[in-house]
C-alpha cells in the first residue's frame, strides 16, 4: 500500500506545533478513496497517546461524513477538548473497566491503540494487564466489528541489518518481558478472531516519528546540545507519523481471519552514526 506524503510538498520548517499537525493530517487521495469504500463509522480506542489525536483527525478529514469516536481516559489537560474541536466524538473510559467497555458505541470499524509502551519499567503486572488482559476484553466486546490493532516490531527477535528486516511470517521469540507481553496482545486478538470470525489486522509498527519525538529527534537534540550519543544500537527503523497513520487507517480494508500481521515502517533502517554525522 505505497502511499506517502510527497517530498516536494514537505516544508523546510514549521513555525508552530499546530502547523505540524495540520500537515501530517492532510489525507491522501488513496486514503480518501479507501475510507469512502469502507462501510460504517470508526472508533479509536486509546486515542490519547502520541499518535492517537492525529490519527483521529486524519480519519475525520479523510471521511468527513463518517462519525469518528475517540476513547481514552483523557488524563492530559485540554486534550479531550482539542480532539473534539476537530469534530471527533470523545468518550472518557478505562478499557479495563468492563462495564464502561461494554457501554461504548459499536461502530463497524475499530482501531485499538491502547497499551503500556516500550520503556515502561516497574509494576510489570500493569504491563501484562494493559497489553494482554485489555486486548482480550476488547476483542471479546468488539467481536462483531472489524479490528485493526497496534502491535510493534518488538515482537520479533533480532535479525541482521543486511537481511532487510523481519518478515511477518518469522517466528516470534522476542527478548524481554515487555516484548513478550506484546506477543500476548497479538495472540489474544488472534484467538478471538478465530473464535468469532472477527476480521482483524495486527500493525507491527517500527517506529513512528515526528519533529517532536522519536529516534531522529533524540539524536538531533543530542548533537545540538553537544551530548554523547550511544551508538551501541547501530540502526533504527523509522517512519513519518503522517505516513504511519495513513497506512494504519488503510489497513481497515485489509483485515483477515484470523487477524493478520502487517509490518509498517520506513523503506530503510538508517545508521545512528550516519544520522548523527548528518545532523552535525
Amino acid at each position: 500500500m505505497p502511499d506517502t506524503q510527497i517530498m516536494d510538498d514537505i516544508p523546510v520548517s514549521f513555525m508552530e506545533e499546530d502547523a505540524i499537525e495540520e500537515f501530517m493530517t492532510r489525507p491522501s487521495k488513496a486514503l480518501i478513496d479507501d475510507l469512502a469504500e469502507l462501510e460504517g463509522d470508526i472508533m479509536i480506542l486509546g486515542v490519547g497517546g502520541k499518535m492517537g489525536p492525529t490519527l483521529a483527525r486524519l480519519a475525520k478529514r479523510a471521511a468527513p461524513n463518517k462519525t469518528v469516536f475517540g476513547v481514552a481516559r483523557f488524563t492530559e489537560t485540554g486534550l479531550q477538548q482539542k480532539i473534539e474541536n476537530w469534530g471527533i466524538k470523545t468518550v472518557k473510559a478505562d478499557l479495563l473497566d468492563t462495564v464502561a467497555l461494554n457501554n461504548l458505541p459499536k461502530p463497524k470499524n475499530i482501531v485499538f491503540m491502547a497499551g503500556r509502551k516500550f520503556g515502561s519499567s516497574g509494576s510489570e503486572e500493569l504491563t501484562w494487564a494493559a497489553n494482554v488482559l485489555c486486548p482480550a476484553l476488547v476483542a471479546e466486546a468488539f467481536r462483531d466489528q472489524r479490528v485493526v490493532a497496534f502491535s510493534t516490531a518488538c515482537v520479533y527477535p533480532f535479525v541482521p541489518v543486511a537481511s532487510g528486516g523481519a518478515k511477518e511470517d518469522l517466528s516470534l521469540d522476542p527478548p524481554g518481558e515487555y516484548a513478550q507481553s506484546c506477543v500476548g496482545r497479538e495472540r489474544m486478538f488472534q484467538y478471538f478472531s478465530n473464535k468469532y470470525g472477527t476480521p482483524g489486522c495486527l500493525i507491527r509498527l517500527s517506529y513512528a516519528i515526528d519533529l517532536r519525538y522519536g529516534v531522529l529527534f533524540d539524536v538531533g537534540d543530542a548533537v545540538f546540545r553537544g551530548n554523547e550519543i550511544d551508538v551501541s544500537t547501530g540502526y533504527a527503523n523509522v517512519i513519518w507519523q503522517g505516513d504511519a497513520n495513513t497506512q494504519i487507517l488503510r489497513a481497515l480494508r485489509h483485515c483477515g481471519v484470523p487477524s493478520t500481521p502487517l509490518n509498517i515502517s520506513g523503506a530503510e533502517a538508517p545508521s545512528i552514526r550516519w544520522v548523527a554525522e548528518t545532523f552535525g
